[in-house]
């Protein structure tokens, strides 16, 4: 099998004279010993490709599988060298032979200028080819492992943002909003006034280029609701007495970096700062959406075959008899959306929280907001009722939001419950748990 897919790589690499140029330059690049002549070699090959198409994009993907894996042969026979002796010589034979030449092929490109930024946009493209070629996910697996160690949170810089920032990085807080968005340079405005703020995450490579941007409100309370945190008429003059400083919007801006781990502790660098300036804060939590709730429980109500007489089933009944199977039709009326949703309040609700509190293993994927702040030492806190009345909101989670709380002295011990499996949950949330049988 692994033969076939190869050979229908290798052909679709071959067809395209750009590619071929690429790829001799690519072996060129892995044969160069000098370390300049390396970097010279590197910045023309990252130049053949920032020079082609999207076609021949995808081409030079699956030359990257189909010519620069490793040798099976070679592979082969190092791992039978080492199970008869197991002497370091032959470990250190497999280990070289095992590794995808692409690696160093990487490791090298990295070196041009522009290579990292290039090697993020590769990576983007591979992203959108592996949805349908799922033999792209060794060279995948080779990229993750590459950026991991690029990428360590070692090396990232954080940089508040404010309205005297340059105009380059508020346009990028404007473009790469992920959350709720930004409508225009009043809005960014209110999200940089006293009471708020926004702090992004920079890595020497790319000093130009965010990686993350943070938005913080400065509030006297844990937050249940979207309009009073992006109300532009809502800013207070004095924000050294707040009390909670509450994370609501937080947007990746490389999709390159896609599933590559920033650092489980990203969260906490940002409130360390904040506890810095402001003393008085107590608490730090987030307003964060549950964006894949709608998708987890559209299947249960168009099957209706959960056991109707268990708790589970019965709330998925009421949800059924007051929203019918076609659960994205709220989204469509979003005026209307509280009178239909008012009398559901208490069951999806609860089937929320049971999403919520599913483990990695269970039978739906991980909710990735979920996994992200339980991953940073979080702790899943409260389920808020039509938090985000938006079209966005209602489509994906019926308007219900979540805060997460983070309590600096349980962050680590958090994170590695998560590890292990747990669902760090308060008491509340636990409480709405329903049993499917």
């Amino acid at each position: 099998m692994f033969e076939s897919v190869q050979k229908r790589a290798t052909a679709i690499a071959r067809d395209g004279l750009a590619v071929r140029r690429l790829v001799a330059s690519c072996r060129k690049l892995l044969s160069e010993r000098g370390e300049a002549a390396g970097v010279s070699l590197a910045k023309t090959t990252i130049d053949l490709y920032r020079g082609l198409d999207r076609r021949d994009q995808a081409r030079f993907i699956a030359a990257l599988f189909a010519e620069f894996s490793p040798d099976p042969a070679r592979v082969l026979a190092a791992s039978k060298a080492y199970a008869a002796e197991q002497s370091a010589a032959n470990l250190l034979e497999l280990g070289m032979v095992a590794e995808p030449p692409r690696q160093e092929l990487l490791r090298r490109l990295n070196r041009a200028p522009m290579g990292t930024g290039t090697i993020l946009r590769m990576r983007e493209r591979l992203l959108e080819l592996k949805r349908d070629q799922h033999e792209l996910e060794a060279v995948d697996a080779d990229f993750r492992h590459l950026l991991s160690s690029w990428f360590n949170p070692g090396f990232l810089q954080i940089v508040r943002v404010d309205w005297h920032s340059p105009a380059y990085l508020l346009e990028q807080i404007i473009v790469h909003e992920a959350v709720h968005e930004i409508r225009g340079w009043s809005d960014l405005r209110r999200r940089l006034e006293r009471d708020r703020r926004c702090f992004a995450f920079f890595h020497p490579a790319l000093p130009d280029e965010p990686l993350i941007f943070v938005e913080v409100a400065l509030m006297d309370r844990m937050a249940d609701r979207v309009p009073p945190l992006l109300d532009i008429h809502s800013a207070t003059e004095d924000a050294s007495r707040a009390t909670t400083a509450v994370f609501y919007s937080i947007s990746n801006c490389q999709p390159g970096l896609r599933g590559v781990s920033l650092g489980n502790f990203l969260i906490k660098n940002v409130l360390e700062v904040l506890a810095q300036e402001f003393p008085r804060l107590k608490v730090f939590c987030t307003l964060s959406p549950v964006p894949a709730f709608a998708a987890w429980l559209a299947p249960f109500l168009e099957s209706g075959d959960a056991k109707e007489s268990a708790p589970f089933g019965v709330a998925l009944q009421a949800v059924r008899k007051a929203l019918g199977t076609n659960i994205a039709a709220i989204a469509s009326d979003p005026d209307g959306a509280n009178a239909r949703l008012a009398s559901i309040r208490k069951p999806l609700t609860q089937l929320c929280a049971t999403y919520l509190l599913q483990r990695a293993n269970g039978d739906a994927a991980q909710d990735p907001v979920k996994r992200f702040h339980l991953n940073n030492g979080a702790r899943l806190e409260r389920i808020n009722w039509l938090a985000d009345s938006s079209k966005k909101g209602l489509a994906e989670s019926l308007g219900l939001m979540v805060n997460y709380l983070y309590e600096p002295g349980s962050i680590e011990v958090n994170h590695e419950n998560f590890v292990h499996g747990e669902i760090v949950a308060s008491r509340r949330v636990r409480g709405m748990e329903l049993a499917r049988a």
